[in-house]
């Protein structure tokens, strides 16, 4: 069963919320970064290459030292506060006229590292060594990391509850138009019964944030190996989550472009795909795909409709009946010859939040060759690969709306 806890949280004043949240780290350039920071936003603390200019490289020493000294700044200005006990909170998020509602809390060091704390993404260690070093620097968890849960219905009613009756102590729309809205839960009682409810439950599973989760773990295990009255009470031993049930959540799709195509011209091309899908044109206009097994795939100023063959996919197996599964395998590997994805520089991968029309806009610049749209996972298909204890293949899943990062920050001392 997990362990969860509330912390005191480091978080702004609320008439300057909006002004301190910001986009993740990692959906944003450096010049991006740079564009879209005001004077109070947490990217100065999380992408602080963007303070230099010309931006410097991210990963060097002068950036991680300006990191350190922003966080120091932004609590000397009373732009981050901590507040005076520990605390749940509550993390609302709209977009669509669809809103998701996720419990803020500590996640425990050990249910990550004994499984409790389900994964389906493998990580990249260079990735994880880079966010292990902001969590040592700032000794911190700047960002929280994105964790699913099954629904519990009493959580799902003091949920609903807090909301309809207390006031908001965050309230915003970001300049991407989507909503967010934050309460604090400082009632004693109530707090002792959400740990109570939480220890029941056996598992919970990382959504989006692998690389922040892994990082986190590994630097309270550092601490622990460093203290030798380690006491596993310590707040090393916990990092931040906004936790939120599975219901509440959506997977949206998450596509692929390739630069090249082997060798092949579209018409040789077009003639191998057919080994493994029945391939209809649709034409100039945008098409989506209408299921699972179903890919729409744009090539020399056309879009198509592929719909794999029996044999191209196995639903009797979790990661077999996966359409990332069977693009990869049947055209990836087959055709195109794109070896390990996680590395390949002929292939890039792009969210389904910058729709369909961002794919054919890369090919039709001339920048990539064909692009290739998949239809959704489901929250069930992802459980279930956690559970088996299977790896889903890279850049499967996207979430979306991504969480604002300085809502709350948790300090590990």
């Amino acid at each position: 069963m997990v362990k969860i806890k509330p912390f005191a949280a480091l978080r702004p004043p609320k008439e300057i919320a909006k002004e301190v949240a910001s986009r993740p780290y990692d959906v944003l350039n450096s010049q991006e970064a740079k564009a879209e920071a005001g004077e109070k936003s947490l990217l100065h603390i999380i992408k602080p290459e963007i303070d230099f200019d010309p931006v410097i490289d991210e990963h060097s020493p002068q950036a991680y030292d300006k990191a350190v000294e922003n966080f120091q700044i932004w609590q000397t200005r009373g732009w981050l506060r901590q507040d005076a006990k520990e605390m749940y909170y509550i993390y609302a998020q709209t977009m669509d006229c669809r809103t998701q509602y996720g419990l803020v809390a500590a996640a425990s060091v050990d249910d990550y590292l004994e499984g409790r704390i389900k994964k389906h993404e493998l990580t990249r260690k260079d990735k994880e060594e880079d966010r292990m070093i902001h969590v040592r620097i700032q000794d911190a968890n700047i960002e929280p990391v994105f964790f699913a849960y099954p629904d519990v219905p009493e959580m799902n009613d003091i949920v609903k509850q807090i909301t309809n009756v207390q006031t908001p102590e965050y309230d915003f729309v970001s300049d991407d138009g989507f909503g967010h809205r934050f309460w604090v839960i400082g009632d004693e009682a109530l707090i002792r019964r959400i740990t109570g409810i939480f220890a029941a439950i056996p598992a919970m599973y990382v959504a989006d944030g692998h690389h922040r989760s892994a990082a986190a773990a590994a630097v309270g295990q550092e601490k622990r190996n460093a203290n030798p009255e380690h006491t596993g009470n310590e707040e090393y031993n916990y990092f931040m989550a906004v936790i939120f049930p599975e219901s509440h959540l959506k997977i949206i799709d998450y596509n692929r472009v390739v630069k090249d195509l082997n060798g092949l011209s579209p018409a040789q091309f077009l003639e191998k795909l057919r080994a493994s899908f029945d391939i209809t044109e649709k034409g100039g206009a945008v098409y989506r795909p209408s299921g699972l097994h179903n890919f729409s795939m744009y090539l020399a100023g056309q879009w198509y409709s592929l719909a794999a063959k029996e044999g191209a996919y196995d639903d009797h197996d979790p990661i077999g009946t996966l359409d990332v599964t069977a693009l990869s395998r049947e055209v990836f590997d087959k055709i195109l010859q794109l070896g390990d994805l996680r590395t390949s520089k002929r292939i890039d991968f792009v969210g389904g939040i910058r729709g369909l029309g961002e794919l054919q806009k890369r090919v039709d610049s001339g920048e990539m060759a064909a692009a290739f749209a998949l239809y959704p996972v489901s929250m069930r298909q992802l459980i279930t690969i956690a559970d088996t204890g299977n790896i889903m293949p890279p850049k499967t899943t996207w979430f979306e709306p991504k969480l604002r990062s300085g809502l709350a920050i948790h300090k590990l001392s």
